[in-house]
């Protein structure tokens, strides 16, 4: 007699569970994660596995309950579980999956001097990827923290300093698995704040989605509903908010000054907007850049640094640029890495407006012009978590369009970085799945407009400036873990 009153009870409650579930997870996927709902969840799993999939021979149950409520019962039962099982298995959590993983291998280089890249496998961005990925970097040489103080991570001579202020350089332009993995995003900010001499500075995430095309033809956006995260809702803007109010961390979507012309704040220009240089000549392109406020008030040329006001002059050290590309291909330049994410900091409308498209010169090695006249990347974190790797396709890229293949790379050589991720990831995940002709994103095709033609011409802008990037495979180190 209890346990009949038991089974009564639960036939409601669980039912209770699964309807609180289905409605307070039904507009909003994202949150299925809160702790309600995680409550709620597992007696709705409870319940359905009690009543709804018995259900489908439904006369057992007609004969305990009887008459033809019980049949009404039973088809409700019927739609609210299957509307639960397709909700619980699209709730837009992501799970990592071991399958897709690539075999990336370490490889010491035969010529030197050369550039190292770093690889971690095995992540899906939210867990401690990146952190082992600073492990890996710093067993090689490659210290993420400036310090006085050498740590496990930190030195003198890292990367970022205590009180730098830190643009993180995001892929903004598309939804989905088009921009950059927001999870990754929140582990760098983290890594950043949680400085051993204790973080004094500023992060910014920003990004130019040039106020056109993108995935609703209108330009970028920080905070899209649907996201490169485990949690589809997990937008940039949600990343951000959650570091305040105790670290000075804000978001700055460059669309919105994308249009318009300023100088320099020394020159006397206080405005937000972009700063246009002369033509080169080599690449025949005209260089712009970001020049803006922060909400904190920190005022930042992306080319110069960060403007004194009291001093009327920039501290061109104190700006450090973390540049996180998501890996996939284009359907005009073969492939989107770190190079190519360039597209993001200057403003194809203005460039386009003085007959000089920026979005034209990527063929001819213009982000290579672009890096080389305003900011090399003080490092690039190539997002390869979910890459697009059927030709041609990108850069728009939908959750069924992507490949899970759970890696993130790192280098302070852009070129070399990309040369090695379009060639062992983004090839190899093509070719493994028989995809098509994968010449478009092969950094071996150099035959005119194509990928590698194109690298090697940034390449090149790049060495002319003094830097020592490669394309030569052979002048490549690279540290898996």
């Amino acid at each position: 007699m209890g346990s009949a009153r038991v089974r009564r009870g639960f036939l409601v409650y669980g039912f209770l569970c699964l309807a609180w579930f289905l409605l307070r997870s039904g507009l909003k996927p994202s949150r299925a994660q809160y702790p309600c709902q995680v409550a709620a969840r597992l007696n709705a799993d409870l319940w359905v596995a009690a009543y709804v999939l018995p259900a489908f021979k439904s006369c057992p149950i007609r004969a305990r309950l009887g008459g033809r409520g019980a049949a009404l019962l039973v088809v409700a039962a019927l739609v609210a579980g299957v509307g639960y099982i397709s909700l619980r298995g699209g709730t837009g959590i992501d799970t990592l999956n071991p399958s897709n993983r690539l075999q990336l291998e370490s490889v010491e280089a035969s010529v030197l001097p050369a550039s190292d890249i770093y690889a971690v496998t095995g992540t899906d961005g939210a867990d401690d990827g990146f952190e082992r990925l600073l492990g890996l970097m710093s067993e090689n040489g490659l210290k993420f923290y400036n310090s006085s103080r050498v740590t496990g991570l930190g030195g003198p001579g890292g990367l970022i300093s205590a009180d730098d202020v830190v643009i993180i350089k995001v892929n903004s332009q598309w939804d989905q698995r088009g921009g950059t993995n927001t999870d990754l995003v929140r582990r760098i900010i983290q890594a950043i704040v949680d400085h051993p001499d204790g973080f004094r500075g500023e992060v910014v995430v920003a990004d130019n989605g040039q106020a056109q095309y993108g995935a609703q033809g209108r330009g970028g956006s920080l905070d899209w509903a649907s996201n490169n995260a485990r949690d589809h809702g997990q937008s940039i803007v949600d990343v951000v908010n959650g570091f305040k109010p105790a670290h000075r961390v804000s978001a700055y979507l460059w669309d919105r000054i994308t249009s318009t012309v300023v100088s320099e704040f020394a020159d006397g220009d206080a405005e937000d907007g972009y700063v246009v240089s002369t033509r080169v000549a080599s690449t025949s392109s005209i260089s712009a850049y970001p020049k803006f406020t922060t909400e904190y008030g920190t005022m930042i040329s992306f080319r110069h640094g960060v403007y004194m006001a009291a001093d009327n002059d920039y501290d061109a050290g104190k700006l450090k640029v973390i540049n996180v590309p998501v890996l996939k291909t284009h359907m005009i330049y073969g492939v989107t890495g770190a190079v190519k994410h360039y597209m993001g900091v200057t403003s194809d409308k203005l460039t386009s407006g003085l007959g000089y498209s920026a979005h034209g010169s990527v063929g001819r090695g213009g982000m290579g012009t672009l890096m080389a006249q305003t900011r090399v990347p003080d490092l690039n974190v190539l997002d390869a978590v979910y890459v697009n790797a059927r030709p041609e396709a990108g850069p728009r890229t939908t959750y069924d369009d992507a490949s899970e293949v759970d890696v993130i790379a790192a280098s302070t050589d852009p070129v070399a970085l990309d040369y090695w991720a379009a060639k062992h990831i983004l090839s190899a995940v093509c070719e493994a799945n028989r995809w098509g002709d994968a010449s478009s994103m092969d950094p071996d095709n150099t035959r005119s407009g194509e990928f590698g033609a194109w690298l090697r011409l940034s390449m090149e802008e790049l060495n002319a400036a003094g830097y020592g990037f490669t394309c030569d495979e052979e002048r490549i180190n690279v540290h898996v873990d």
